[in-house]
């Protein structure tokens, strides 16, 4: 893992990236914050409260908005966790609506230690590696509402 002030991006830090998302154009107007950062633990939590702002024709939840609201945090954590010697990048992203719901929505995305030791590993090579992950958006009785996967790329960088 990253070692030190120069292997990290000084625009990581918690704070600044929880007040540049929460004041990022389409986050604020879809009504989504960033409740919770730690990215040394690798743990965000996004809220999407139901406002005018965010609702779908139906009243409930727009379905867009849940999903915009996993959008970066995976690939931030790992670009954290991994340092400057990687690249990061998302490949793909789908979601699932299981339920509606005029609640609050949150998302809490975690990347565990061994999750980043294993990209570690098999970034080895030098290969470009594709990892799965899966972000349940929950409302506020804990109900499942939708299921986000997120493909992300990783590929080591080579050393000039």
């Amino acid at each position: 893992m990253k070692q030190g002030k120069e292997a990290t991006y000084p625009q990581l830090v918690p704070h600044i990236i929880k007040s540049k998302l929460n004041t990022f154009a389409p986050f604020l107007g879809a009504g989504i914050r960033l409740e919770m950062v730690d990215l040394d633990n690798g743990l965000c939590v996004v809220g999407l409260p139901m406002t005018r702002l965010n609702k779908s024709l139906t009243s409930t939840q727009f379905g867009a908005s849940m999903h915009m609201m996993t959008d970066p945090f995976i690939c931030t954590m790992l670009a954290h966790k991994l340092g400057k010697d990687y690249q990061v990048w998302d490949i793909s992203s789908t979601i699932e609506y299981l339920s509606t719901t005029d609640d609050k929505v949150t998302a809490r995305i975690k990347i565990s230690t061994d999750e980043v030791l294993e990209i570690l590993e098999l970034a080895k090579s030098g290969d470009t590696i594709h990892r799965d992950y899966h972000i349940d958006i929950t409302d506020s009785q804990q109900k499942i509402i939708a299921k986000v996967t997120k493909t992300i790329g990783i590929k080591r960088l080579e050393k000039a």
